[in-house]
């Protein structure tokens, strides 16, 4: 197991390098740059030059590239142009906020998804079967912030149940319980809606492997030989129909990641979701790159995270 994890963080190397480098040069080539558009009158276009001279804009991509992996490695990630402060501590403060999100929005996903996926595989060609079948098309066909605008609508506006924007009530103290509930409380119907686009997946493969394993030698014999069918399906059907969420774990960790975005951006939530939009917007390019290599990172461990779970469930697998 470590001689695997260790030939995965090798294998990273290398992938980390050339994503941090197409970051890099796509975001070089956005339009503009962070000083274009300044809407202060007092400053001259040669005092633009001079400011982009000082910071290195007109130096060579490469050079530019250098200077900015260099510092990356150490953790620094330069300072942000519209906010005046370190992009490191910038993308902790929005970071804690987008975790808390997507670890409430797992926990929904498959608390959805595992009850959908076993009634849907075992009862399937029911009419519980296709309507969890049509839940799961509308899921595939609608993007996440049509969920999301839709929630915020009924339960934020109309039935008033949920905040409809920020991550915590105005004058808690942090640190106490009444701050970590209205965290909580806060971050609910944005980890619903979006749970209800990623949960969809889960419940396809579920109900796939569920409806493949049933039909299996092995289940056959279980219940020639008289095991009841509860029993078939908790101790057999079920265990073994665990294997494509697992292999699946990590990557719905990026998905999460990705659709965080639009999510974030319709609550007003203050994760590195709305913070990436709002820095392309900016054209705040030392913070749009420190998250598109971040995301990347994430993809990365996401992928391997799902190659050790993988071969903990499942016993006929060994990653030596």
């Amino acid at each position: 197991m470590w001689k695997f994890i260790i030939r995965r963080i090798i294998i990273a190397i290398p992938q980390l390098f050339f994503l941090s480098l197409l970051v890099f040069i796509l975001a070089s080539q956005m339009p503009g740059d962070p000083f274009t558009g300044m809407i202060d009158p007092s400053i001259t276009a040669e005092r633009l030059e001079e400011m982009r001279e000082i910071h290195g804009l007109n130096d060579p991509w490469y050079e530019q590239y250098g200077r900015w992996i260099s510092s990356a490695v150490t953790g620094d990630f330069g300072q942000s142009f519209r906010y005046k402060m370190p992009v490191t501590e910038l993308i902790g403060d929005r970071l804690l906020n987008t975790a808390g999100l997507g670890l409430l929005t797992l926990i929904f996903s498959y608390l959805i998804a595992i009850p959908l996926g076993i009634v849907s595989g075992r009862f399937n060609d029911t009419w519980a079967d296709r309507a969890i079948a049509g839940y799961t098309y509308v899921g595939f066909a609608v993007p996440s912030f049509i969920f999301g605008l839709i929630a915020l609508f009924i339960f934020g506006f109309r039935l008033d149940w949920f905040p409809v924007s920020g991550s915590v009530s105005p004058g808690l103290t942090a640190g106490t319980l009444e701050y970590y509930i209205s965290k909580i409380y806060h971050m609910t119907l944005p980890a619903l809606s979006l749970a209800l686009i990623t949960t969809v997946g889960t419940v396809q493969y579920l109900r796939s492997e569920i409806i493949d394993i049933k039909h299996k030698e092995f289940i056959l014999t279980a219940k020639a030989k008289g095991a009841s069918e509860n029993r078939i399906y908790n101790k057999h059907i079920f265990r073994n129909s665990l294997l494509p969420i697992a292999a699946f774990f990590g990557y719905e960790i990026t998905g999460i990641l990705g659709g965080s975005v639009f999510i974030e951006r319709v609550f007003s939530f203050p994760g590195i979701g709305d913070l990436l939009i709002s820095s392309i917007n900016n054209r705040d390019y030392s913070v749009v790159t420190a998250l598109l290599l971040l995301s990347g990172c994430l993809a990365v461990i996401g992928t391997m995270l799902s190659d050790i779970i993988l071969s903990m469930v499942d016993p006929r697998i060994r990653i030596k």
